[in-house]
């Protein structure tokens, strides 16, 4: 049974089940921050460019396990299964939300 989350976060892992990066902007802020592996991608283009990248080179799945607020933050930690070193593992996924848009997206282990 997955988490209930708030929309946007919720688009995000649809957007992530379905590899449609072009969905990125209905979801994220036009200001946002992803960072992922230390990187830091700022402003739309830049975040489409990270997911697609992603989904180019790596063939994976994320499906949300559990949602606990943190401060201003939603955690999410996610099953990650794909086709490569480690996998299945639990990812953490930081959202700072801005109204029906997610302002910020941390990654981690």
């Amino acid at each position: 049974m997955s988490p209930d989350l708030p929309a946007p976060v919720r688009r995000y892992f649809e957007a992530e089940q379905s590899n449609d990066t072009s969905r990125m902007a209905d979801f994220f802020a036009a200001d946002a921050m992803v960072i992922d592996e230390k990187k830091t991608h700022s402003g739309l283009e830049a975040i489409r460019a990270w997911k697609e990248e992603a989904k180019a080179t790596t063939s994976y799945q994320v499906t949300p396990l559990r949602a606990q607020p943190e401060g201003d933050r939603l955690v999410v930690t996610g099953d990650v299964e794909g086709d490569f070193p480690g996998s299945p593992l639990e990812l953490r996924y930081f959202f700072t939300l801005a109204g029906d848009r997610i302002s910020a997206l941390e990654i981690r282990l």
